[in-house]
This record gives C-alpha cells, sequence and structure tokens, in this order.
C-alpha cells in the first residue's frame, strides 16, 4: 500500500498535472446531465435495474470523449462491491435546472439507512457530495463510503498520481489482498490521499478528485472478481449528519472535441442486387459533409471511386445526428470501403455470395462450444471436457436462487431436497456465458433449429458428434448434417427431464456463487461424481462422492415450460425421423402426453425470474402449431386457431408459428394473418420514423440483438407468404443491424463474422478478452438518457457483450433468409 504525505497546499503539488485540463465550464443541460464538450457526467440517469444486481450501469458516471469510463459514483457497504452485494434503492431523483444541482435520495432498506447524493456545477467542475439525515447506522460504521468506479481498459498502460506521489495503474491484478475482523477478504487500497489524478499523462482520459473531507483510496476490484473496476473510495465518518462527504470531479478535454463518424454498414458486405444504404451518426457538432465516396479497391491496391453521392440528413436520434448515403447503384462485384470527411470503412465485398456462408461459424463452432455433457476438441485445443457427469440433485423446495430460478413449495418430483436425480446428465447446451442449462433457452434452440431445417435443408457436415462417446471434434465431418445431430442433442435432455421427473422443469445450474462465477473448463467446475452425504468432503470411490458441487434441478412444473418442450419435441419428431427414428417416436409420443395431461387439469401458473416460460399463451399456441405440423390432426388446428386472437399482437414471436401452419389452418384463416401482416408493414414503416435504422431497438437492461433477428425473421416470413403487403427490406435491415449497421460502432455483433467483429466477448473464455466464433452478443445499449454503447475492450458487461445459445439459430435462420431472398431479386 501506498500511504500518502498530507502537503498543506495539494493543489500546487498537483499544478504540473493538472496545467492542461480543459477549463470550460460545464453545465447542466436539458438532457438530466451535466455536460460540457468532450464530457458528460450523468448523476443515476441510471439505476440498478434488479434483474441482475449490479451491472455496472448506475450512480454517477462519466462518458468522457465519448466513452464510459467510470460508473457507480454512489454509497456502497464495501471497497470493490461485487455483483451480488447490496446495493441502495433509489428512493427520489431531483434535477434542478435553476440552480444546477441533481440530488437523488436514497436507501438500504435492511438497515433502515438514507442519504442523499448531491451534485452540483461549479465552473470546470463537478462538486460530489454525500449528506445524511441521521449517523451512519452502527452496523455499518467502517463498511459505507462513497465509491466512484473506472472502467479498467480506460485505463490500462496509464499511472496515476496520489498528492505527491506516483503509481501505474496495474493491467493485470496485483494488489495486495487482507482479511477482514469476519474474516472476509478485500483488497488493501493502492494509494490513499486527499488528491487523485488517473491518467495524468492522457488528455482524453484525465480525471481528477479532490476531497475536502475524508481521505480518498484507490482499489482494485479485479483481485476478488474478473469483472472487477478500479474504484475509488472516501469512507463515511460516524456519528455526524449532514454533508459527510465533498469530492470535486475534473475531467480534462481536448478542445473543441468532435466524436469521430460512425459509418455503418455490412460488414460481409452486400449482394448485387441489395438496397445498399449506409447509416453514418455523427457528432452533433459536427455538420455533414455534402459528399461520401464509395471506392473499389483494386488488385493493386489502387482506390477508385465508384461512387460519390450526397449524405442526406436523416435527422437527431439519442444523442447524434444521422444521414444515410445511398449506394444501391452500385452492382459489380468486387470489394469497396466508403469514405467520409477523411475516415475510410474497413473493406467489404458486393458479391451473389455474401451472406451464403455467414451462418457457417454458428454451426461449426460455437454451438459445438456451448454442448453441455460433452467433450468439445478443436484440432489442438480443448474447449472443455465432459462435464456435470454428476448432474443433478433436488434444489431445495421455497428456494430463491440467485440467477432467477426458484424452487416452490413443493418439489414436484418423487425425489427429497438434495437428493440425486438420476438421468439427467445429457444433451443440452450451456445457456451462455455460464454453465446451466435454462430449459427455455434449450427448447427454443431445438425449434429453431428444426425450422432452419425443415425450409432451408442445410446438409453441411464438419464436425463429429458421438453421443456414445460423448465426444465432439470441431471441423472433423463424420457423414451427418450437423444440425441434425444438433436437434438430436437438444432433444435428449428435454427428454431426459420427462423420464426422470415426468414433465419439464425451469433448469440445471449451480448451487452457490463460487461455482457459478466459475470461468474457463465447465469440466473443472463440478468433480464429476454424484455427491453421497455419507462419505466426507473430497472422499471418493470413483463414483460417488462427499464434495456437494452437483448441480441442483429446479423442478418447479409450469404449464408454460411444459407447452415450450412439448413444442420442441413435436418439431423435433420431423427433423428427426429418418435419422433417429426410435427417438423421433418418443418425441411425439412425450409431446402427445404432455398435452393432453395439460388439458385434464388446471394449469400450473408458477412464475420466477425469465426461467419458468414465457407467456403460456404463447407457448401452448406454439405447441398446437408444432402437434399440428407433425400429426396433421384437427384437434391442434382447432386449439391453434382459439388461441390467435390471444397471441396475435405478440407479432414477432407468434406470427413465424402461424405462418408455418397456415396450410394447415383453413382458408379462412389466411385472411386474419393477412390482417395481421398489414399491421406489420405499419410497425415497419413506424420503426422508420423513430430510428435511422427501420428495427425495434430495445432500451432496457439488456441490448436487443436478439428481438431484431426476430423481427428480421418474422418480415421474412411475411414476405415470402404474402410479398404484396411486407416487402422484403425489414429482412435485410435487421441483418445489416446485426451485422454492424447500428448505433455506436460498426462492429459485426456475430463474432468472426465480417471484417470487423466483436472479439472481446461475455463467453466461457472472457477472462481472456476474447470470442467465440459464430456467437450472437446482445449488442447496442441504450443508457439512459441517450447513450448507446457496446464495448469491444471490456468483455464483462453481460447486457452488452453476453453471448445467449438460442441467438445462434435465430442468425443462422436469419443468414439463410437473406441468401434466399437475395438470390431471388433481380
Amino acid at each position: 500500500m501506498l500511504r500518502c504525505l498530507r502537503p498543506v497546499a495539494t493543489a500546487l503539488l498537483f499544478s504540473a498535472a493538472v496545467a492542461s485540463l480543459a477549463h470550460a465550464d460545464i453545465a447542466l443541460s436539458e438532457r438530466g446531465y451535466f455536460e460540457k464538450r468532450g464530457l458528460n457526467v450523468l448523476v443515476f440517469s441510471n439505476v440498478y435495474d434488479g434483474l441482475f444486481s449490479d451491472a455496472k450501469i448506475a450512480g454517477v458516471e462519466l462518458i468522457h470523449h465519448g466513452q464510459r469510463t467510470a460508473t457507480n459514483g454512489d454509497v456502497r457497504l464495501a471497497p470493490t462491491p461485487g455483483q451480488w452485494d447490496a446495493a441502495p434503492q433509489i428512493v427520489e431523483r431531483k434535477v434542478d435546472a435553476a440552480s444546477g444541482v441533481i440530488t437523488a435520495h436514497l436507501r438500504y432498506p435492511d438497515h433502515e439507512f438514507d442519504f442523499i447524493v448531491r451534485a452540483e456545477a461549479r465552473g470546470d467542475a463537478v462538486v460530489l457530495s454525500v449528506e445524511l439525515p441521521k449517523p451512519v447506522p452502527a452496523a455499518l460504521v467502517g463498511r459505507a463510503g462513497f465509491n466512484l468506479e473506472f472502467l479498467p481498459s480506460a485505463y490500462f498502460r496509464r499511472t496515476f498520481l496520489m498528492d505527491n506521489h506516483s503509481g501505474n495503474l496495474p493491467l493485470y491484478p496485483a494488489s495486495a489482498m487482507t482479511r477482514t475482523s469476519d474474516g472476509a477478504l478485500e483488497p488493501l487500497p493502492l494509494a490513499t490521499g486527499k488528491s487523485l489524478v488517473l491518467a495524468p499523462e492522457d488528455q482524453q482520459r484525465r480525471v481528477q478528485l479532490v476531497s475536502s473531507s475524508g481521505d480518498i483510496s484507490l482499489f482494485d476490484g479485479r483481485n476478488q472478481a474478473q469483472n472487477g473496476w478500479f474504484v475509488a473510495r472516501t469512507l463515511l465518518p460516524a456519528d455526524r449528519t449532514g454533508r459527510v462527504v465533498e469530492w470535486t470531479l475534473t475531467a480534462s478535454t481536448v478542445p473543441d472535441w468532435t466524436r469521430p463518424p460512425v459509418i455503418g454498414r455490412s460488414q460481409v458486405g452486400y449482394h448485387p442486387a441489395d438496397r445498399k444504404v449506409a447509416v453514418l451518426e455523427l457528432d452533433r457538432h459536427d455538420p455533414p459533409a455534402e459528399t461520401v465516396r464509395l471506392l473499389r479497391v483494386e488488385p493493386s491496391g489502387k482506390f477508385t471511386e465508384a461512387l460519390a453521392g450526397p449524405a442526406t440528413r436523416w435527422g437527431a436520434y439519442l444523442r447524434y445526428e444521422y444521414a444515410t448515403f445511398d449506394f444501391s447503384a452500385v452492382r459489380e462485384p468486387g470489394v469497396y470501403v466508403i469514405e467520409y470527411r477523411g475516415t475510410r470503412t474497413a473493406a467489404f465485398r458486393i458479391a451473389a455470395d455474401a451472406y451464403a456462408d455467414i451462418w457457417h461459424a454458428s454451426n461449426d463452432v460455437y454451438l459445438p462450444v456451448q454442448m453441455d455433457h460433452m467433450f468439445v476438441n478443436e484440432a489442438h485445443r480443448v474447449w472443455h471436457g465432459d462435464p456435470h457427469r454428476d448432474d443433478a440433485r433436488q434444489a431445495p423446495v421455497n428456494h430463491e436462487h440467485f440467477d432467477l430460478y426458484a424452487q416452490g413449495p413443493e418439489t414436484d418430483t418423487r425425489f427429497q431436497p438434495g437428493e440425486h436425480i438420476p438421468g439427467l446428465n445429457i444433451g443440452g447446451w450451456l445457456d451462455a456465458g455460464d454453465f446451466d442449462i435454462r430449459t427455455q433457452t434449450n427448447y427454443h434452440v431445438v425449434q429453431q433449429l428444426v425450422h432452419v431445417w425443415e425450409r432451408f435443408r442445410p446438409t453441411r457436415d464438419q464436425t463429429t458428434i458421438d453421443q456414445s462417446r460423448r465426444f465432439v471434434d470441431i471441423h472433423v465431418p463424420d457423414g451427418t448434417p450437423d444440425i441434425l445431430q444438433q436437434i438430436e442433442h437438444g432433444t435428449l435432455q428435454l427428454l431426459a427431464q420427462h423420464r426422470a421427473v415426468g414433465h419439464a422443469i425451469a433448469g440445471i445450474v449451480e448451487p452457490d456463487l463460487g461455482q457459478y462465477t466459475h470461468l474457463g473448463d465447465a469440466a473443472s467446475k463440478t468433480d464429476g461424481l454424484i455427491y453421497d452425504p455419507p462419505l466426507a468432503p473430497g472422499q471418493s470411490d470413483g463414483v460417488r462422492s462427499g464434495t456437494p458441487d452437483d448441480r441442483w434441478a429446479f423442478t418447479t412444473e409450469t404449464s408454460a415450460l411444459n407447452f415450450g418442450s412439448t413444442a420442441a419435441l413435436a418439431a423435433a419428431s420431423r427433423a428427426l425421423r429418418g435419422y433417429r427414428d426410435e427417438l423421433a417416436e418418443e418425441c411425439l409420443a412425450t409431446a402427445r402426453s404432455v398435452w393432453e395431461r395439460e388439458h385434464s387439469r388446471p394449469p400450473k401458473l408458477f412464475r420466477h425470474g425469465n426461467t419458468t416460460g414465457g407467456i403460456v399463451e404463447d407457448e401452448e399456441f406454439r405447441a398446437a402449431v408444432e402437434l399440428l405440423l407433425a400429426t396433421r390432426e384437427a384437434a391442434y388446428s382447432e386449439r391453434a386457431r382459439a388461441l390467435w386472437p390471444t397471441v396475435r399482437a405478440r407479432m414477432d414471436a407468434n406470427l413465424p408459428h402461424a405462418i408455418r401452419a397456415l396450410p394447415l389452418l383453413g382458408a379462412d384463416f389466411r385472411a386474419e394473418l393477412a390482417d395481421a401482416a398489414r399491421a406489420f408493414s405499419e410497425q415497419v414503416a413506424d420503426l422508420r420514423k423513430q430510428n435511422p435504422y427501420g428495427v425495434p431497438i430495445h432500451t432496457g437492461g439488456w441490448a436487443g440483438s436478439t428481438q431484431v433477428m426476430r423481427f428480421a425473421n418474422a418480415a421474412y416470413l411475411l414476405h415470402r407468404e404474402f410479398p404484396e403487403i411486407v416487402n422484403d427490406e425489414a429482412a435485410f435491415d435487421g441483418l445489416h443491424y446485426i451485422l454492424g449497421r447500428h448505433p455506436g460502432s460498426e462492429l459485426s455483433l456475430v463474432s468472426g463474422v465480417g471484417t470487423q467483429t466483436k472479439e472481446v466477448a461475455y463467453g466461457s473464455n472472457r477472462a481472456d478478452f476474447s470470442f467465440i466464433a459464430g456467437g450472437v452478443v446482445p449488442g447496442v445499449l441504450i443508457l439512459k438518457p441517450d447513450f448507446p454503447e457496446n464495448k469491444e475492450d471490456w468483455p464483462f458487461l453481460w447486457g452488452e457483450n453476453e453471448y445467449v445459445v438460442n441467438s445462434g439459430p435465430d442468425f443462422m435462420f436469419l443468414a439463410h433468409a437473406a441468401h434466399d431472398l437475395a438470390t431471388r431479386r433481380k
């Protein structure tokens, strides 16, 4: 630890470090945050959303030269709080435009502890303070402090100054740890003093904090969690009220700083017959140039102008101005770049096969890597061993899990809490960047893979998948279409649930946070041996062990999960016929049986988090459609038609299923779907007025690439069925959004697909700042009120960067759809 001296005139000692701080005044803007050119200071524009606890999007935040570099300015109860540590609840936020002050009243209800965070513009600085109506509760003395967290990747390879001492901001965590009086681990500070300057050498990142009350300590939160941030912290004093902490925050800015333009376009390129429109995202201080150029790249490396045209103003959206550049007239195949006011894009193609193989990485790499209960090899690399052979123990009753699972008052099985449930250690995919099997995700994957198979029949075989050996070898063909083997793999897990407990379950997940936060090889997370309580911890007979590390099965029965599983099994029965006939028969028999049972009793409506199934009517509608397609029986047609008025409003989710069954739903149903197609077309027209990308852009705590893909897939199916009502442009708009034409950046949101793609993502290998080819990230998160963000240098923001397995098949369908549409154009 670096303990700093207390110079009488601290500011004088810092004069050299801060001499180049820009002194333009900062002011409270009409957008509800403090602003000057190159800097925004947000004060509780965003709050903890409660979905996945602390998402590093809350409190006082800094957007510095176009990058969010600080967050979670708030009173916290630890030096480097983690995702599940206590966070306060917002009571009230006030913006006083007249005085230039923002206040946020917050509370820790468990401790009856209220406080106010106050922010005031003062010249070129923002003064941050904490005010207490009552003293800090005795239990929180020494724990409650005012924190401000700084993004490590924004400060890699930079230094800091604390009073009259200096240090390096570490690239990798290596600071000292200590144990508190109650045995908990905490980092020791890198430095302590009255005045802290981060990155004094870098005008675009320099930030100074000066405390007029207690000391500021600088911590590195990454010793305890790879997603930790650098934290500046001042402890709240005991036995005091009123203003107990005051910091003056100053950040340097480049005079007249202007954010470089972002030229959004498809990173994989375009078919010659495509409508080709780039979207230019411009700083509002940057008047648009008159001309944009499309340059053809010659074999010699020479750039030849293929087209010069105007940047057509679209208007304001979020915090930026937007313009478009239409180069549809250029149809000649080749390699091109776009140039705008000195900014030149990476190269992209115009080619008849532009979309033909863009789904391969998802099929060949991403889906195999996500396979649970399989050893997955790729050439000289092992992605993971055979995980979770010890699945699974019955979850305890009346238990709420930290990852949105819950067990109700009964097990709804014949097993006692903690007892091993045999037969669940087969099939399924790891849900996302973590290692649970979320049934709702798994059955969507099965359904969408079946839909890809039935419509496009891709016979690509690049992976060996051997269920008998529990072995996968990537880039090694085995003579069977990969997609059929993936459908089989998902089906095996869904059937295993019905075999084991008689119904679908919410999922299988780690019992404690220590295992849940595991990074790396999933097979090393448990010992693979069935837990046997009579054995001592660490003791094993080679089959069982005394280590209770087995995952838990959450088994509360719900009608929504049963219908969702039924839909997937019915769909799989069609695809597997001729490949795994016995399995296909079991799928259909199970689907029929569950359907009959669900209609013989009142629905089971237990709901918790996002793991207990979708809207039950939606799930039942899909089950009816898939059973209808599998059996051609009128009872399923009648039920689907009866449910349609209820589910129609959720068009992106349910229209595709209705279209697939259209020939079996009666001639008059076509007119109903035509009405829905007109409503969809009106939605598309409205979206083109709302944003320059023409797609539904989600504004919640999880970015919306999945919603965009499902919107685009619905548009494709509607266009194919009702071309006179819905044109094909919405499908391409959705594809191009995923492939780079979106706010905030120009990267393809599919890792490894396109020229510039997501190379740092929230997969199982996120600690290595790496990616899994073919995985689709959530994408652009819209931080309130107006900031689009997708971090490329920091993988740990799950709402922006976490792969979820169902997004892979959604993209596979969209890629096939785009290729189909493109080849039909003239």
